[in-house]
């Protein structure tokens, strides 16, 4: 084949290759120092296996090896209880797999994915509209630049909202219970959420079973909460701490 049934969307990797290239480069130096004093080898077989974990934990999320990372993205829809119609909100959608997910499984949606995309993330809105177009949702999706402390966006304006790994990264809110109420300030009263994020930190967001009664009192009539690292898809090898163990998924209906 060639053209265009070649061209694939492009959503990256939540292990980034600067996770194995770093750890493989401080090895290396630690291999050459201990040509000097050989007690350094055993760092530099810390940081080759640190670096043979990133290396098997970027191919379990990819395509190639367990998919894992779109798993845990349909784990988001699953538990949004929508119609699929009307509009629909994805909070920071990076490379917009989660927005365009929305598009493709609703049809007579109307998506809108926002993020701040800066310069720290491999993400950016242009990949994001060529997602949209390779995926063919492009007429209903639309993308724009905004903060997710401060959504730009009517009270009860969405029939759905999802978010997947945002709120903890938003660094101009302290407390991050109060991005949860602004994802849930524009979002129509009997409309669906659901969002995932490492709602399992207690530092970030407490007691998990306070974090569900603090939202229900915002009156909110239904909210659930999963841990992702119990799916059956998700390896042992990923159900540690810093990738997928404190990963959760608050969802219901407002």
């Amino acid at each position: 084949m060639s053209g265009q049934s070649e061209v694939k969307p492009d959503y990256g990797n939540w292990v980034p290759t600067k996770f194995i290239y770093g750890p493989a480069l401080i090895g290396l130096v630690f291999l050459v120092a201990s040509i000097l004093f050989w007690p350094l080898l055993l760092l530099t077989i810390l940081f080759f296996l640190i670096t043979l974990y990133f290396v098997y934990a970027r191919y379990l999320f990819s395509p190639h090896g367990g998919n894992v990372q779109d798993r845990i993205w349909g784990m988001v829809l699953e538990h949004l209880e929508w119609n699929g119609e009307g509009r629909a909100l994805d909070i920071g959608c990076g490379n917009a797999p989660l927005t365009i997910r929305l598009a493709r499984k609703y049809p007579k949606a109307q998506v809108t994915g926002i993020d701040y995309w800066g310069v720290q993330w491999d993400y950016s809105k242009k990949t994001c509209e060529r997602n949209a177009e390779v995926e063919g949702v492009k007429d209903r999706v639309a993308f724009q630049k905004a903060s997710a402390s401060k959504l730009p966006f009517e009270d009860g304006y969405f029939d759905a909202v999802v978010s997947n790994l945002t709120f903890h990264e938003v660094s101009d809110t302290k407390d991050k219970r109060e991005v949860i109420r602004e994802a849930l300030r524009v979002l129509k009263n009997g409309g669906a959420f659901a969002f995932q994020d490492l709602f399992l930190i207690k530092q970030t967001y407490g007691d998990t079973d306070e974090l569900v009664k603090t939202i229900r009192s915002w009156r909110i009539t239904k909210v659930e909460f999963v841990k992702t690292r119990d799916a059956p898809f998700v390896p042992r090898a990923l159900k540690l701490p810093f990738m997928v163990g404190t990963m959760g998924i608050i969802s219901g209906k407002k």
